[in-house]
């Protein structure tokens, strides 16, 4: 008889240096663990985590103290019932349809090739601190139509609040950079909102000063925690997930030309980089009752923290789910970017990513400006690098050698 592994610590080193494995064991012997170190119950199984993501029971409560405190008010995603549906209705629409191509678009391409244009000559770059860190953040800031000379300022406050929720292990000066940043850039955004109520401009955070649903309008503080949270949830997805792309497809070189080939496959990539290295591993549920879920209970107002790194490799869902595969036939690209979505990386239901069209134009066209710009690419030193990272994770660097458009020839991966 085979003995059963000792269930894993998702604190440890690791880990961190590699939760996969610890994942299948959770999925295989404990799909109901409870944590010691985090206080929470772990879910690991794809069914478990849909239940979990769409059952009314499962609340969001749990975010008044895990990431209200980082933004300083209220969000969406701690939100239900019409409070929900009518913040997210003052929102949602500048992230769809014709006001994201028409009006944001062209602020995603510029962006993308004015960042492309810093290293469009040079023999190597790393595509995570020259290209994909920076790119999310600096199209929010030009959609909100702030100073272009602030991106630095806001890079900053992103990578402090996004380390503050990151911080399972809680360590005060963690805690202390991301509430210091919180309050900087409340300050910073005040004086601006107060102008932008007095007159309007064609930004979008004249918009959030303007819109109104069913007699409400937004605070100077919901302004503020949706901004924050739009520069942690928004940067931190496509930062991630661009690093991942490219991390991905060079890895496996006969995907990466057949991406090149078809640029369709670009949105599909990106659904399979969600699916096999999720940007957000884990997040966090609080049942409003005790609830029966992997063969086990768990006690109402409990903290319950779905494992999404492992619910999307789950063999009882996916076939062969540790290869990365773009043709894979159990992902569906066409609704993957929406609340039916075949993995679970952007949530499902309610609380689907309000910000998830946004994340695949982005994405869409850095990943093709990339590839336009460098026909040739490949690791700076020959192989993948290691992802880091328990709650959000992605590499740190993504270092490669680059062949400009102009002197490939012919293009290859």
């Amino acid at each position: 008889m085979t003995a059963v592994p000792p269930p894993p610590d998702i604190l440890s080193p690791e880990f961190d240096a590699d939760p996969y494995p610890a994942y299948r064991i959770l999925r295989d012997h404990y799909p109901l663990h409870h944590h010691e170190g985090t206080g929470s119950y772990l879910i690991s199984r794809y069914e478990d985590l849909q239940r979990a993501f769409r059952e009314p029971v499962f609340t969001s409560d749990n975010y008044a103290w895990q990431i209200e405190p980082a933004h300083g008010g209220r969000t969406l995603p701690q939100m239900s019932g019409r409070e929900h549906a009518v913040r997210r209705a003052l929102v949602a629409p500048a992230f769809r349809g014709r006001a994201l191509r028409e009006r944001f678009l062209p602020v995603i391409e510029r962006n993308a090739r004015e960042l492309i244009d810093g290293f469009r000559d040079a023999p190597d770059a790393d595509l995570v601190a020259r290209f994909a860190t920076r790119f999310p953040v600096n199209v929010i800031v030009d959609m909100l139509g702030l100073d272009r000379a602030d991106h630095d300022r806001f890079h900053g406050w992103y990578s402090a609040v996004v380390e503050y929720l990151a911080n399972l292990a809680q360590d005060p000066a963690v805690a202390a950079a991301g509430l210091a940043a919180r309050d900087e850039l409340a300050a910073y955004l005040r004086p601006v909102i107060q102008e932008r109520r007095a007159a309007p401009g064609d930004d979008l955070l004249s918009e959030l000063c303007t819109a109104e649903v069913e007699g409400t309008r937004m605070s100077d503080q919901d302004i503020t925690a949706f901004v924050s949270l739009l520069l942690a949830a928004g940067g931190e997805t496509t930062d991630k997930a661009i690093a991942g792309i490219f991390r991905n497809l060079l890895a496996h070189p006969g995907q990466l030309a057949a991406v090149r080939a078809d640029r369709s496959l670009v949105p599909v990539a990106f659904a399979e980089t969600l699916r096999f290295s999720p940007p957000i591993q884990m997040i966090m549920r609080q049942p409003a009752a005790d609830v029966t879920i992997g063969g086990g209970t768990v006690p109402a107002g409990a903290t319950v923290t779905c494992l999404i790194g492992s619910a999307n490799r789950d063999e009882r869902r996916y076939a062969r789910p540790e290869v990365f595969d773009i043709h894979r036939g159990d992902l569906t690209a066409d609704n993957a970017f929406s609340a039916a979505a075949d993995h679970l990386a952007l949530g499902l239901g309610r609380h689907f990513c309000v910000g998830a069209l946004l994340a695949r134009s982005e994405v869409e066209v850095g990943v093709n400006q990339l590839l336009d710009a460098f026909p040739r690419m490949s690791f700076a030193d020959g192989e993948a690098p290691a992802e880091t990272g328990v709650f959000t994770r992605g590499p740190r660097t993504v270092r490669v050698r680059l062949t400009p458009a102009g002197l490939a020839a012919p293009p290859a991966a």
